[in-house]
């Protein structure tokens, strides 16, 4: 059965935080309109119903801008109307959110927990860390809020995760935001590397390929002495990286050697092909006018993925090729016939070089310790 990923801005562009180095405000302002407001509910069933149109094995994932400023109500009637759509189906409806937090209280994570949500929390390490960046409207720092966040969230045992940005200032301190994370028995993290503006690619205020390289060997020996002694603590990237070599299909999308059509829908019903490309020019349909298996097979998604096979001649002559896939296409801006710099490319090889035959015993440690 065909399978469908839905990633939801039902705030738009809004959001109660001013991260320092939010992408989403750098995509919204290379749009026309910068902000779509707040999904109303016909919009949201429309979007159901376009999913079910198309098949019942359905993930919803919302993110934003701040995905909880749609209040409780937006989640309890949306899970509700795909509940009816889904009644007498044997239907697989999933649910995910991207959140920073500050907003989750005991009706959000009741409405989690109710529906099998997968929370994911914005948490960049320890105090200290998190606050260099992660600010409030008011320009105050925000860790003591996320972190009762994620403990409230524990409590009502909804499944959830860590989403950690690496910033120049945060890849110095691998070791403490990692020491943190295992202490507070946060054990399932993904760490993304900052993305720079479109315009600012390799100004000095965003992460540079050598910090972001001795971070991820720094992480990776923490990472791989704990795996060795039986602690094992979930990195998204590694274990993707991981199950490569163990002939495992990598489930992030940076890791598949080509973009595909990653349907992202903005408040308004507009829908776009990638969360990074949410721009006027990438504008594949609206649900109101086409369905979810024409947007997907549109000219406009077509260029997309296309654009996405073009690489560098000595990408495909690397050796960790197989491995990196060249990374995202975000990083690689501006794309050309002849592909794009990957710019993180310098951080792959000393990361890959540093780990790469520790990384081959993973297979062996699996099958004696866990």
């Amino acid at each position: 059965m065909k399978s469908v990923n839905l990633l939801i801005k039902p705030a738009s562009s809004l959001c109660n935080m001013r991260c320092r180095y939010c992408f989403y405000h750098d995509v919204a302002g290379n749009r026309e309109i910068e902000s779509y407001g707040i999904m109303s509910a016909e919009t949201a069933h429309l979007l159901i119903d376009r999913a079910f149109e198309y098949t019942d094995n359905i993930f919803f994932a919302f993110q934003g801008g701040e995905p909880t400023l749609c209040g409780h109500e937006f989640y309890t009637d949306f899970t509700e109307y795909a509940a009816k759509k889904q009644s007498g189906k044997k239907a697989d409806v999933r649910y995910g959110i991207q959140t920073n937090g500050l907003l989750i209280d005991e009706k959000f994570a009741e409405i989690f927990a109710k529906n099998n949500f997968l929370v994911g929390i914005s948490l960049d390490g320890t105090k200290e860390c998190h606050d260099l960046n992660r600010i409030d409207a008011a320009h105050e720092g925000t860790f003591s809020r996320v972190k009762k966040a994620a403990d409230l969230l524990a409590k009502k045992k909804v499944d959830f995760n860590v989403l950690s940005v690496v910033t120049e200032a945060g890849a110095r301190h691998a070791e403490g935001n990692y020491n943190f994370f295992k202490k507070n028995g946060l054990e399932f993290i993904q760490y993304i590397p900052q993305i720079a503006p479109f315009d600012k690619k390799g100004d000095s205020d965003t992460l540079s390929a050598k910090s972001y390289g001795m971070f991820l060997c720094r992480t990776f020996d923490l990472w791989y002495r704990d795996f060795c002694s039986g602690k094992y603590i979930s990195i998204r990237d590694f274990d993707n990286y991981c199950g490569i070599l163990m002939g495992r299909r990598p489930e992030i999308c940076s890791l598949q050697g080509r973009c595909s059509c990653n349907l992202t829908v903005e408040a308004n019903g507009n829908v776009y092909p990638c969360d990074f490309y949410v721009l006027d020019e990438y504008l594949i349909g609206n649900i109101r006018d086409l369905t979810l298996d024409e947007m997907i097979n549109s000219d406009t998604s077509k260029k997309f993925i296309s654009e996405s096979f073009a690489e560098q001649k000595e990408c495909s002559n690397c050796r960790w090729r197989p491995l990196c896939r060249t990374g995202c296409r975000r990083n690689k801006e501006p794309i050309s016939d002849t592909g794009g710099y990957q710019f993180f490319c310098d951080a792959y090889k000393m990361f890959f070089e540093h780990c790469f035959e520790r990384m081959k015993t993973v297979p062996s440690i699996l099958n004696t310790k866990y």
